[in-house]
């Protein structure tokens, strides 16, 4: 069967506290998806249970699945891992990718094993005294272990800020991961089907890139291309796939690094569900490698019918 032969559900929504992202690029993929004659059905998920998402799968008549669920449900591997069950195809990585991908601390150690430069960092439980941190130098980064979007994160300059951003982060987590603040150019390399793509610079007008620089129109610019030396921009991608295919991913990633005073991209997490309205960064490094957003939400189904089994 062709993907014009089949019905497509846009899963989108959630309960976590990326639920307004995730209708925005889920709506923004069905629209896509319609412009270009597909027979495509906005999914929006509530409830987060196995019992729903089969329900709106088998109400809808359902063939295959875009997912635009960011944060928790739709990234951890839990819906992944109910697709997988009922041998639905998907868009993305499968359930243990993800699974790994949304633990920062457990995919950071993958990364370092693998090679790949990571910021010095540790790891806080709730009974941990704040005194772990004595290993780190200021400026320090704090976010829950498994979050995205910026959600409950801190940049803090000195140690008395420390507990009131170890709380925050607590609120979404019961693992903390804490670590230092490296200095550079924030860059981010999408991976499409194992390929990299043109690599995306983010340049805040505020000192970090933080969840309102990141959603706030007018707080961040964006260069595409990144302004490069060839040499750089191939280390980056190389290291871009290589952490893709660490966590054995599939369909897409996208990797966000740092460059460092020495040239050095650090990897920081790899996104398995980014952004997807026609503006994000992973469609907007798609652009610049001439795949419109249309045809970007076409080539993941394709995969995903590809890849089904």
């Amino acid at each position: 069967m062709s993907l014009e032969e089949k019905r497509i559900g846009v899963l989108m929504g959630g309960a976590s506290s990326e639920r307004d992202i995730s209708l925005k690029s889920g709506m923004a993929v069905f629209e896509a998806l319609k412009a270009v004659g597909l027979d495509a059905v906005s999914l929006e998920v509530k409830n987060e249970t196995e019992d729903e998402v089969k329900s709106l799968l088998s109400n809808s008549h359902v063939d295959a699945v875009f997912i635009a669920m960011h944060g928790g449900f739709g990234e951890d591997g839990r819906l992944q891992h109910i697709l997988e069950k009922i041998h639905m195809p998907f868009t993305g990585p499968k359930e243990k990718s993800s699974r790994l991908a949304m633990d920062k601390l457990v995919s950071r150690r993958l990364f370092e094993k693998s090679g790949l430069l990571v910021p010095a960092y540790v790891c806080l439980k709730k009974q941990d005294s704040l005194k772990i941190i004595d290993r780190l130098h200021f400026p320090l980064v704090v976010k829950p272990t498994s979050q995205g979007s910026s959600i409950g994160i801190s940049f803090i300059d000195a140690f008395e800020k420390v507990e009131e951003a170890v709380a925050l982060a607590f609120q979404y987590d019961d693992t903390v991961l804490i670590e230092e603040f490296i200095e550079g150019r924030e860059i981010t390399v999408s991976v499409l089907d194992g390929e990299p793509l043109p690599i995306v610079e983010i340049i805040p007008k505020k000192k970090f890139f933080d969840f309102q620089a990141k959603y706030e129109k007018g707080m961040t610019d964006y260069v595409v291309p990144a302004d490069l030396s060839e040499a750089i921009a191939r280390a980056s991608q190389k290291d871009a796939v290589v952490a893709y295919r660490t966590l054995d991913c599939r369909h897409l990633s996208r990797v966000d690094m740092i460059l460092k005073e020495d040239r050095l991209p650090y990897v920081l997490e790899v996104n398995t569900i980014p952004g997807f309205t026609a503006t994000s960064l992973f469609p907007k490094a798609a652009r610049a490698a001439g795949v419109s957003f249309q045809e970007l939400c076409t080539k993941l189904l394709e995969f995903a019918v590809r890849d089904n089994g």
